[in-house]
């Protein structure tokens, strides 16, 4: 079995990957999770979705949400939305996600990935003050998306 070393950084295919998530990228990956960093491995799906504290509107597009994340090691692969955004949780923004937006599968897209307090935290380039977060709550996982809005999800593998 390979070694997350040995296995090639995966990225969003042009245009996104469409409506089926491609095959994991770790799946073969014998690895442990590197020391002190939580196990956020599974297929989550959002159960509540917040905008400033309030319940988000059900028209809103993130309550369909459904992310699958692998890890091995300090990397972390997360599938959701089209894109496929793997990344080493090193601080760095060389072994950080070298990909594409959500947004419209072409915009660049450079984010440092560390895990602080056990608390995945992401930092885009050039955008001082945002950060993307993901922690564990229990049985849950949460996503907090800078100010923009938090999501409780539910792990269903």
């Amino acid at each position: 079995m390979p070694s997350v070393l040995e296995i090639p950084k995966a990225f969003t295919p042009t245009g996104g990957y469409g409506t089926e998530m491609p095959a994991p990228v770790l799946a073969n990956c014998t690895d442990a999770l590197a020391n002190n960093i939580p196990d956020f491995r599974g297929l989550w799906r959002a159960i509540d979705v917040r905008v400033n504290g309030e319940v988000a509107p059900a028209t809103l597009k993130v309550w369909q949400h459904l992310e699958r994340i692998e890890q091995a090691g300090n990397r972390v692969v997360i599938t959701a939305g089209g894109v496929l955004h793997d990344m080493y949780a090193d601080g760095t923004f060389e072994n950080g996600i070298n990909d594409v937006m959500a947004a419209d599968f072409v915009t660049p897209l450079y984010v440092a990935a560390t895990f602080e307090n056990d608390v995945l935290v992401l930092r885009p380039r050039g955008l001082e003050g945002i950060e993307v977060k993901r922690w564990l709550d229990g049985a849950h996982l949460i996503w907090e998306y800078s100010t923009f809005f938090t999501v409780r999800l539910e792990r269903l593998t």
